[in-house]
């Protein structure tokens, strides 16, 4: 059986230990040790990180009574020196910690039970029993912070099922047997296994990034102390860099991205208007350059700069003429294709996508009167010729 150091003191971070047990897991080779101040991944937080002597510790696991040390090269048994990664240790105490704080204010003030809790490698979310509003979000948040800013003890302590019967326990423990609980002074008592700073004050802040409606509940994202501020310097980066190109003050970004948008949507429609008149003078223009295939007339075309939509418009002012056939490349490559037929022309123009796709690559389809397709590979001339040479 480990001894799990961190059950006592989570902020221990270089221990002395003896490796009991040497295996593989998934070809790495893997250690138990007599005593661990490594967390593994349970209960929503992941694992710490740091050495064992030379070796790097790149996973924990939690294997019953013991716990499993995946390291980046073997180690032999006898002593050894554990380092943790006390950068990332402390992060996920400060978001741990906090989820405590929020999950017990959004019990206190919301009636909204904390069923669930990931802590990721960016934010961390808690999934609620019930859906919430924004402000009362909010209301959860306020308080939460306030337990924060009081610095309250967050104390350790283990107990038998007993005792724990007596507890104000937030939630049900999910195990019986002696039960490790993490008490927040006169706010919260829990069971966990987690590692938690030792005053409130240490979670630094806690700050909502987002929320959903989720299975009839609410999912909040959230992130405290480092997290936060990184959060807060990522926002402000980006409203300054929004702010100089839009030249606006913060609070009027919504409004003026707001109108940006309506305006683009607006050009976009006096856009596509323009396209489809252009395409008919150009599918005109075009049509005096067909050439006799047998009985019909053939327009070979490679157009700079038109979408697939823009090349049909033009397509179909080129067989508005009877007889007429349009076989038109959108460059730059991979071209886009489109092959159309006007009323008593005789060419199958999904036939001739086939013999396309299959010397150049892409991918299309269609009927014998209208094919279309993308992905050809080649020059337009060759393509072009060899379009000809199978008509």
């Amino acid at each position: 059986m480990t001894e799990r150091v961190y059950y006592t003191d989570p902020y221990v971070t270089e221990f002395d230990a003896s490796v009991v047990h040497s295996e593989s897991l998934d070809g790495k080779p893997a250690v138990i040790l007599d005593r661990t101040a490594f967390y593994p991944t349970s209960g929503g937080q992941p694992f710490d990180t740091g050495t064992l002597g030379e070796a790097r510790v790149i996973d924990v696991v939690d294997r019953d009574d013991d716990v499993l040390h995946v390291l980046d090269r073997p180690l032999g048994t006898g002593p050894v020196t554990g380092r943790i990664d006390w950068d990332r240790r402390f992060e996920h105490m400060q978001q741990h910690t906090g989820q405590h704080v929020l999950s017990a204010a959004c019990d206190h003030l919301l009636k909204a039970r904390t069923e669930s809790f990931h802590l990721g490698s960016v934010s961390a979310t808690i999934d609620l029993s019930r859906e919430v509003s924004p402000k009362e979000i909010e209301r959860a948040v306020d308080d939460a912070n306030r337990i924060v800013w009081e610095d309250r003890p967050v104390g350790i302590r283990f107990v038998d099922a007993e005792d724990a019967a007596t507890l104000p326990l937030r939630k049900e423990p999910a195990r019986g047997g002696r039960l490790r609980l993490i008490d927040v002074e006169g706010f919260d008592i829990s069971a966990c296994g987690g590692t938690h700073v030792a005053r409130t004050g240490g979670i630094g802040s806690i700050a909502v990034a987002g929320w959903e409606k989720l299975r009839g509940g609410t999912r909040i994202e959230f992130v405290c102390g480092v997290r936060a501020l990184r959060a807060h310097r990522a926002l402000r980066d980006t409203v300054a860099a929004s702010v100089r190109l839009i030249s606006v003050l913060p609070g009027e970004l919504p409004a003026s991205i707001e109108r940006m948008q309506a305006e683009a949507k607006d050009t976009r429609r006096r856009i596509k208007d323009l396209q489809a008149r252009l395409a008919t003078f150009e599918g005109t223009a075009l049509a005096g350059t067909a050439e006799p295939v047998g009985a019909d007339r053939v327009v070979f075309g490679a157009l700079e700069g038109w979408d697939p939509n823009g090349l049909k418009t033009i397509a179909s002012a080129i067989v508005e003429r009877p007889g007429h056939v349009a076989c038109l490349l959108g460059l730059p490559a991979p071209a886009a294709i489109v092959i159309m037929r006007g009323a008593g022309a005789s060419i199958d123009c999904s036939g001739l996508l086939r013999l396309l796709t299959d010397r150049f690559g892409g991918k299309g389809g269609g009927r014998p009167d209208l094919a279309q397709g993308g992905g050809l590979q080649g020059t337009a001339e060759e393509i072009l010729a060899f379009a000809r040479a199978n008509l």
